[in-house]
């Protein structure tokens, strides 16, 4: 089955759809599908749940879609750096449903791994744990969390085989696993494609049965969310 398509709207084409549920791999601007975005912008989709550990900057990474008013509500842990994420959630304009860092990295694992839920301590007694079901274990209250199955998972590698066996370049690999095991549909933006066979076993960080489609970007333009120097002395 040939699963690279030539271009993000064709690998996009028949999969988006209003309402969806979607996760979206990154930490901060690092490894975000740049080009899926664009193209997810460009379909039109609109009414989008998304969960990311952010949701981007102004005018980038998903900063584009809250400009287009295409998200409804974001499932994140980071909200920083976003002045536009800011206004509308103040405004009442979009959801947001805040969520601990390792908590939501373990509900998309559980997502992926086919585990409904699963208990932690992180939350308890804070407004993270409202209307959720506690339980003690061993003396200790610890909050059910639900694990998350999105509709569509957009990520980024740096390498992919033609079979879909993936490689993440350093911190790239942050949300990107997770989320691709964890969509019913797994969409991944590649720097390089190479044949089947020829990553190493153990150079493939992801297996090439969790993706569907594969969209090869050479030149993404990877901005730094912030540049910071030293002085040299």
């Amino acid at each position: 089955m040939n699963k690279i398509y030539p271009s993000a709207a064709e690998a996009l084409k028949g999969v988006v759809q209003d309402g969806q549920l979607m996760a979206v791999g990154g930490f901060g601007l690092c490894g975000i599908p740049e080009a899926l975005i664009d193209a997810l912008r460009d379909s039109g989709v609109k009414n989008l749940t998304v969960i990311s550990n952010n949701a981007g900057v102004d005018g980038f990474g998903l900063g584009k879609l809250l400009d287009t008013r295409q998200i409804k509500k974001m499932i994140s842990s980071y909200v920083g750096e976003n002045k536009e994420f800011e206004r509308q959630y103040l405004a009442g304009e979009l959801e947001l449903e805040f969520t601990p860092q390792g908590t939501l990295a373990e509900k998309l694992r559980a997502g992926g791994a086919g585990i409904p839920a699963f208990f932690t301590k992180t939350g308890v007694g804070t407004l993270v744990a409202e209307g959720k079901e506690l339980r003690e274990f061993d003396g200790e209250t610890y909050v059910m969390e639900r694990g998350l199955v999105p509709d569509v998972a957009l990520v980024k590698a740096d390498v992919a085989d033609k079979s879909g066996n993936l490689r993440f370049h350093l911190t790239a690999r942050n949300f990107n696993p997770a989320a691709a095991m964890a969509g019913k549909v797994c969409i991944v933006e590649v720097e390089r494609i190479v044949e089947t066979g020829e990553l190493a076993p153990d150079d493939i960080h992801l297996p090439g049965i969790y993706v569907h489609r594969i969209v090869h970007n050479p030149t993404p333009e990877k901005r730094i969310e912030k540049l910071t120097l030293r002085e040299q002395k």
